[in-house]
């Protein structure tokens, strides 16, 4: 590849040719550093490579040009509350004025000593004590989870995040997530809090703003610009593969091949992965829709389901970013090439 190329395939690192999404990055924003915020908590919904990451990460670059907020990025696979601790451990070498006042810490074995004693303790205890030096600082801490399960590791940390929000610490939650598992979580009886929590719902990208930047960046017109947003669709990591493949083909290669290229990646990088999610009935719904947009009653005829049926998968495929209703009675694939690369899958 050229090393000029300004396009990247790396999920969740901001590309060099980037399309914020302003309103959604403000939104949130604005309300974790209001006066009196109105949630501190906010979730990100999207399929993949819809650009959730990204955007997690450009909310918490602007948070953290305030030097009163902490970030603290969690790892979902790891014990959620243990490894808060220890990236509150960490985030306190900053902060030496903590150390002065008999406050230290071992996070081998979870000692926390105050006056030069030492007593074992767990996780929470250690969460605590540190939250209370930061409140005393105004300093505000933003937790960020990337791709939230719906486990009980999860469960414990989202219910002793609630506690912590009772106690009035300066705690904020940012995650991003599959709308099946955000489904779950904010459905869990026992997480009331995260069901009223505000949530993004992430829609394709601007083909105006795609067409713009294809614009100034390949030196081309704009009906071919125009033409390379519309195979995007708008999705996000067909965007920056697309403009990779572009930037590094477009003299030597005509647009079929470079299509052909794009395929393959779609495929390695996102489209298995969503397929192998799909039930079966699903799979056959999304292979009964073509390029173009779809009457309902010819899908239903070709899957054998009757409309009530179809409603309810419909619904389903909406809300996890794979379809779109475009008009009354008819669907169309919100993801480019789609319906080309699933042929190949069983």
């Amino acid at each position: 590849m050229k090393k000029d190329n300004p396009f990247t395939l790396t999920f969740g690192k901001r590309p060099a040719e980037y399309i914020s999404r302003f309103e959604a990055t403000e939104t949130i924003v604005s309300t974790f550093t209001a006066d009196n915020p109105i949630s501190q908590t906010y979730l990100i919904e999207g399929i993949r490579g819809s650009g959730k990451t990204v955007l997690m990460t450009a909310v918490t670059a602007e948070l953290e040009q305030d030097d009163s907020y902490i970030i603290i990025d969690l790892n979902s696979t790891q014990n959620l509350l243990d490894d808060l601790a220890m990236r509150l451990v960490d985030s306190c070498s900053k902060f030496p004025d903590i150390m002065k006042q008999g406050f230290n810490i071992s996070i081998a074995g979870f000692g926390v000593g105050v006056g030069g004693k030492e007593d074992l303790q767990d996780s929470i205890s250690i969460i605590e004590k540190i939250l209370v030096s930061l409140k005393k600082k105004n300093k505000k801490i933003i937790i960020t989870i990337d791709e939230v399960q719906p486990d009980e590791n999860m469960r414990r940390f989202a219910s002793q995040f609630q506690i912590f929000i009772r106690k009035d610490y300066p705690l904020f939650l940012l995650m991003t997530g599959l709308y099946e598992n955000i489904y779950v979580v904010q459905n869990d009886p026992a997480l009331t809090f995260l069901l009223r929590a505000p949530k993004i719902k992430l829609d394709p990208l601007s083909l105006q703003q795609i067409t713009k930047q294809y614009m100034k960046i390949f030196d081309i017109d704009f009906d071919t610009a125009l033409n390379l947003a519309n195979i995007t669709k708008g999705y996000a990591f067909a965007f920056q593969a697309l403009g990779l493949l572009y930037y590094e083909y477009r003299e030597e290669m005509p647009l079929p091949d470079i299509l052909n290229k794009l395929d393959d990646m779609l495929d390695d990088f996102v489209y298995r992965k969503i397929w192998e999610s799909l039930s079966a009935q699903e799979r056959a719904i999304v292979r009964a829709i073509s390029s173009d947009e779809t009457k309902v009653q010819a899908i239903c005829k070709k899957t054998s389901i009757t409309s009530a049926s179809f409603s309810q998968y419909r619904e389903r495929l909406i809300k996890r970013g794979i379809i779109l209703s475009p008009r009354h009675g008819y669907v169309s694939l919100a993801l480019p090439r789609f319906n080309v690369i699933s042929k190949f899958y069983e």
